[in-house]
């Protein structure tokens, strides 16, 4: 082989692409796609009559999710953390909006209506505090202040992630809040935090989840949802109902499924929110067993390659950011997987790169651009050029 054909196949093998991340990834959008068009082709009073109108709406979605994720891949990675500053300040911005303006679904304050469209500010709150909080450490160690996480570190992180936490709390979106916690835990371990610190944060946590029950910051029927989880006899009517209908259209579906759009619980709409909060019980019920595991499959590999690309980054702000993305997803689907099948609580958090919904979907698809960011520039082959900052040369 001629060294210009050599240099051609290796331009064609995009170098240090993640080709096992995105092939999860692809995968993952694909069945999402097919569950979402099957969860609403049948529910006229959703539809509108169309029974490919969510399919067609989906499917825009991850389009333009992909174009966001190819741009991120694409930006040099000095602009990811100059721009780290405006995204958080965004993020916060869209939340106090929602707070005066936004639009209540379900009991939450989380929605914004911009020119026709849906906005859930606190989708890109959770990508806005992983890299703000992996800016703040990766700015202090780089700049020779210290070498090991200590307690000004510790408070510094905190209070990037503090601010958005309260806007979700207020809303208040309870799921949002548990992912935002799980994820600024893991964050924090990435970092080097001591364990003694995150001993104490932990219990810190399990002291505030009792003062706001007490002091009666949660909202009754968020309460009744935790005393459903215990005992979804309690109410099986009331609130009790989302996860009693979820179990029986999990255990429809035996091994192999009724069938792809043959889901009886799934087609009889016994489930709501089916094509968003609970996608994976039309995995569960149409696809069976196998099917279900599969999407689990391919969620662990997202998560599992997420850890690598964390743990082979040559620098502090790519290891803490990938770390972080793997915390975010890796905890949201076991919640979002776990309410389904009662073995949490029912919180209202979207399965990523599954459920239905354009900010939840950008926001997944943006954070695996910056995978594959932190990998390419690991790997030294992420192109520079007129995606890169401009440079200032000063005289030798």
């Amino acid at each position: 082989m001629t060294e210009s054909a050599r240099d051609g196949h290796a331009r064609l093998r995009a170098p240090g692409l993640d080709w096992v991340l995105m092939g999860a990834v692809l995968g993952l959008l694909v069945i999402g796609t097919l569950l979402v068009w099957s969860a609403t082709s049948s529910r006229e009073a959703l539809t509108g009559g169309d029974p490919t109108a969510y399919l067609s709406k989906q499917l825009s979605n991850v389009a333009i999710g992909l174009v966001l994720m190819a741009v991120v891949m694409a930006v040099d990675h000095r602009w990811l953390r100059i721009l780290t500053p405006a995204v958080y300040l965004a993020s916060v911005v869209g939340l106090v909006l929602v707070l005066s303006v936004g639009a209540t679904v379900n009991g939450s304050r989380s929605w914004l209506d911009l020119a026709g469209l849906s906005i859930q500010p606190s989708e890109f709150a959770k990508l806005a505090v992983v890299v703000g909080m992996a800016l703040v450490v990766a700015e202090r160690a780089e700049g020779g202040w210290r070498h090991a996480v200590g307690r000004v570190d510790v408070l510094a992180m905190l209070a990037v992630a503090a601010l958005p936490a309260v806007l979700i709390l207020l809303q208040p979106d309870l799921g949002t809040m548990l992912v935002l916690s799980a994820t600024v835990f893991g964050v924090l371990a990435a970092a080097g935090t001591p364990r003694r610190w995150l001993a104490v944060l932990a219990g810190s946590a399990l002291g505030a989840a009792a003062a706001a029950v007490a002091l009666g910051v949660l909202r009754q029927y968020q309460i009744d949802r935790f005393l459903a989880f215990t005992n979804p006899q309690l109410d099986p009517r009331g609130a009790g109902y989302n996860t009693e209908q979820a179990r029986i259209a999990v255990g429809n579906g035996g091994l192999f499924g009724q069938g792809l759009f043959a889901g009886s619980q799934t087609r009889s709409g016994f489930v709501p929110e089916q094509h968003t909060d609970f996608i994976f019980t039309v995995a569960g019920e149409e696809l069976g067993l196998v099917g279900a595991g599969l999407l689990i499959v391919l969620l662990g590999v997202v998560v599992w390659r997420a850890l690598v690309i964390a743990a082979a980054a040559d620098d502090l702000f790519g290891r803490v950011a990938a770390a972080g993305i793997a915390c975010w997803f890796g905890f949201q689907a076991f919640q979002n997987i776990g309410m389904c099948l009662g073995i949490m609580p029912v919180t209202g958090v979207p399965l990523p790169l599954v459920s239905y919904g354009g900010s939840a979907m950008f926001a997944c698809l943006i954070a695996v651009g910056m995978l594959h960011n932190i990998r390419l520039r690991t790997e030294g082959a992420l192109p520079t050029g007129l995606l890169a900052p401009a440079r200032t040369f000063v005289g030798r």
